[in-house]
């Protein structure tokens, strides 16, 4: 895929790959569930499709100040799309319905004790956004050519043999962007943007990451 203007076939074209790819849930008890959305869309007045991460404020309690998507923790009967949704709103004020979600990712198992579902949903061009106080910093529209640069990802060496930490640099944002949040937008970009079966579980997260 090398052309990443914001339109329906870019859309097919990602829900196509996404439908094909066999995802790995991860079953673990003692893992919180936790859900995380890749919005699809542009900034206004732009054609060009990007994607949505936030800063989470450093008044939260954990991963404050941390680069990441927007989402969170999975209420009691609640699905995973459902409180990717639903986190979605009330951090940036973006309401999107079930119907606009093209698939998921891996799961993701973090240090601090979650299991991250990835949803990927279809948001179109222009979305207007009102980050939540007190939840969001600042927000970012990141470019899928971004994404798609050989640049990315960056790898150094983690506490455990086999486990490197994975990280971005995106000229977007200006900075380091780590995993798990850099690590399930290199698994977007592999899946949706070139259509491979690329597997991201094993990567570590920073120590700083781990709280």
């Amino acid at each position: 895929m090398t052309g990443f203007a914001i339109n329906d076939g870019l859309c097919g074209k990602i829900a196509e790959r996404l439908g094909g790819f066999a995802r790995r849930a991860i079953v673990a008890p003692g893992l919180k569930a936790a859900a995380v959305v890749i919005v699809v869309t542009s900034r206004p007045g732009d054609d060009t499709a990007a994607i949505l991460v936030t800063l989470r404020s450093r008044r939260l309690g954990r991963h404050g100040g941390q680069f990441a998507l927007p989402g969170g923790r999975v209420d009691a009967g609640e699905t995973d799309i459902a409180a990717a949704l639903r986190e979605l709103d009330e951090e940036l004020g973006v309401k999107l319905d079930t119907h606009q979600v093209l698939g998921r990712l891996d799961d993701y198992g973090t240090r601090s004790g979650y299991r991250i579902t990835p949803v990927v949903a279809w948001a179109g061009p222009g979305l207007h956004l009102k980050p939540g106080p007190g939840e969001v910093e600042e927000s970012y529209h990141i470019p899928l050519a971004e994404l798609d640069s050989p640049a990315i990802p960056f790898f150094e060496a983690g506490p455990e043999p086999g486990r490197p930490v994975l990280y971005s640099r995106l000229p977007s944002l200006g900075h380091a962007m780590y995993a798990p949040t850099a690590a399930i937008l290199y698994q977007f970009r592999e899946v949706a943007l070139r259509g491979l079966d690329t597997r991201v579980a094993h990567y570590d997260q920073p120590a700083f990451a781990w709280r």
